[in-house]
């Protein structure tokens, strides 16, 4: 929708954010359209009292004057009460009391309204860009320079809802100018010239000003990311171990320091050169006011106006003035804040390349043949190394197939482009006989079960860490229960104090933590939870020791009978009950067959085998 701002943004490239506003207020009608009526209907009632309070204001001094004026010594209270001589004065002064009143009821209604809506709005945008994150491609959220879009764009969701307020404001502000504007027009015109000419030089320093702020804080995104990370660091149950053994506390509090310093430091600059120039530019505003004042001044002294009208122009100018700086701040405000929404709306603008085509198939049920593999080579994005190229091979319906090989062979890479997690830039992958590129993307995932050596670890109870396998049957209580039989982590829940339902991790106060085998146990029983027909296990037993990954290797060769499944490991004594073994090395395949066969053949899987059984002797 938005290209991505400059250094520093031109004026024409404020004025062009400003296109943000429209989608940035549909985004608001949508959130709520009860609350938007409200807040606008309630600041169009609050918009017109100032006016009418100034005026009842005037009307009452002219009649305080013209009573005290009248000849003869002024009667008693209750003869002036009873003779209906303070009549008048009374009404004016209960009227003004009303206005008083309903403006402060009317103000924090406004500010009730605007609190529900930001805060509905903030909920609203912020599961839209779960949602749009969820659509995107691995791609995108593996590039760093996507990853500071996104966090620019997170911090949107949270701190645009001031916007908002400031908008509807901007509304007020405008027919509270217009009919304090009126009033003036009848008694000097020129007055409202003056004050637009006065007011000038601050809009064009504090448009200036705020360009600085938006230009430094999008530049300063990575540092920003950079000093959460610290901060994260310094302070989590997961690090904590290696922060003191290590004692890297001191490293990264150094770290924070320097990084926050230098953004301090640019802060502190552009806020001392603000705060100067708008000082200057501020005063030549009230210059401007009390030239208009003295003026309003004179002519009551000749005679022109009343003590009431000096206090009805004195006061619609100040208020005058006061909100035609404020709308002009404001719009510079607006248009600076407009230029924040790019960052949300360049993020929602982000599409992704790997999708399901309009008349996709459904995988096959079952699947017949299986998948293969044609000449597939994959570069990952801003990378000159090929991570795969000219891999073929076949994965048969039914087969259980280990891949093997040393780190940064490829295997990992594999897993991914059969999930269509990338997509190959050369050759092609079929499933029976058909493009995977065919089929419907949500079916193919929905097919496919994976567990990768670097699983999540939820901060959920321990039945919710199973049922994210299959999240249509998490409130599924038996067969939450019959994945973690399959997986071996029955043992582990029956452990915890609160079995199925206890919170695991120690990220919040009732959790309890696990051992990392137990955690792999806990997310192997996730992948059993989906009733795949193709079971992927990536290095899932890293942290499991070689008898417990033993009986999960056997475990897993007995539940994938009549199931095509891939398993990856670095240990060959598990790979050898797989059917089939392929050997990768630098992005193709090296050799193919039975544990046996490899071996007789010689190369490098009997070469790495030999080298690991020598570590175990």
């Amino acid at each position: 929708m938005s290209t991505e701002p400059n250094a520093r943004p031109s004026l024409a490239q404020r004025f062009k954010a400003l296109r943000n506003l429209p989608p940035f207020l549909r985004m608001i009608w949508r959130t709520s359209a009860g609350l938007t009526i409200a807040s606008l209907g309630l600041r169009l009632v609050r918009a017109l009292l100032p006016v009418s309070m100034l005026y009842v204001g005037k009307l009452i001094i002219d009649e305080a004057v013209r009573l005290a004026s009248l000849p003869g010594p002024f009667p008693a209270f209750e003869q002036a009460l009873g003779s209906g001589l303070l009549a008048p004065l009374l009404w004016l002064l209960a009227i003004e009391f009303l206005l008083a009143i309903s403006a402060d009821v009317i103000g924090r209604l406004v500010s009730y309204a605007d609190a529900m809506l930001g805060e509905l709005f903030a909920n609203a945008s912020s599961i839209a860009l779960m949602e749009h994150a969820a659509r995107l491609d691995l791609e995108d959220l593996e590039d760093p320079e996507q990853q500071d879009r996104i966090e620019r764009a997170r911090r949107q969701t949270t701190g645009r809802s001031s916007l908002m307020s400031q908008l509807f404001g901007q509304v007020q502000d405008v027919i509270t100018v217009a009919s304090l504007a009126v009033g003036l027009m009848v008694y000097a015109p020129w007055l409202i010239v003056l004050l637009a000419v006065a007011l000038i030089p601050a809009f064009i320093g504090e448009s200036h000003f705020n360009t600085l702020g938006y230009s430094l804080n999008f530049h300063w995104t990575p540092e920003r990311r950079q000093l959460d990370y610290i901060r994260l660091t310094g302070g989590s149950v997961e690090t904590a171990k290696e922060v003191k053994i290590f004692n890297l506390h001191h490293f990264l509090i150094a770290r924070y320091r320097q990084l926050a310093g230098k953004f301090y430091q640019a802060n502190r600059a552009l806020a001392r050169r603000r705060a100067v120039w708008g000082s200057v530019l501020a005063a030549l505003g009230t210059a401007g006011y009390y030239l208009a004042y003295a003026y309003i001044a004179w002519r009551t002294v000749r005679g022109d106006f009343s003590i009431g009208d000096l206090s009805f122009l004195a006061g619609s100018f100040a208020r005058l003035r006061q909100l035609l700086e404020g709308l002009l701040v404001g719009f510079s405000q607006v248009a600076s804040q407009a230029l924040y929404l790019d960052d949300l709306f360049s993020f929602f603008a982000i599409e992704p390349e790997i999708g399901s085509k309009p008349d996709a198939l459904p995988v096959p049920e079952p699947i017949q043949q299986g998948f293969v593999f044609e000449d597939v080579g994959f570069c990952y994005p801003g990378s000159q190394r090929w991570a795969v190229r000219h891999l073929s091979f076949e994965l048969r319906a039914g087969e259980v197939l280990a891949l093997v090989g040393e780190n940064g062979a490829g295997k990992t890479t594999l897993v991914k482009l059969l999930a269509r997690l990338y997509d190959p830039d050369e050759g092609r992958i079929l499933l029976d006989g058909r493009d995977l590129r065919d089929y419907d993307l949500d079916s193919l995932r929905a097919s496919l079960g994976v567990i990768f050596q670097d699983f999540v670890r939820y901060h959920l109870t321990a039945a919710e860490n199973i049922g994210v396998g299959q999240v249509d049957a998490m409130d599924d209580q038996q067969r939450i229960e019959q994945a973690a039989q399959r997986g071996m982590a029955d043992e582990v829940i029956a452990s915890l104090p609160d079995g199925y339902a206890q919170v695991i991790g120690r990220r919040f106060r009732q959790g309890v933590d696990l051992s990392g085998g137990q955690w792999q146990k806990i997310a192997i029983a996730r992948a059993y939870m989906r009733d795949a027909q193709v079971m992927i296990l990536d290095e899932p037993t890293a942290a499991l020791d070689a008898r417990s990954e033993f009986e999960v290797f056997q475990r897993f060769k007995e539940l994938s009978s009549g199931r095509t499944a891939v398993l990856i490991s670095h240990r060959f004594s598990s790979v050898r009950m797989a059917d089939r073994i392929l050997v990768l090395g630098n992005g193709r395949v090296e050799a193919s067959g039975t544990h046996e066969q490899l071996m007789a053949a010689g190369g490098r899987y009997a070469e790495l085998f030999a080298l690991q059984a020598e570590g175990y002797r």
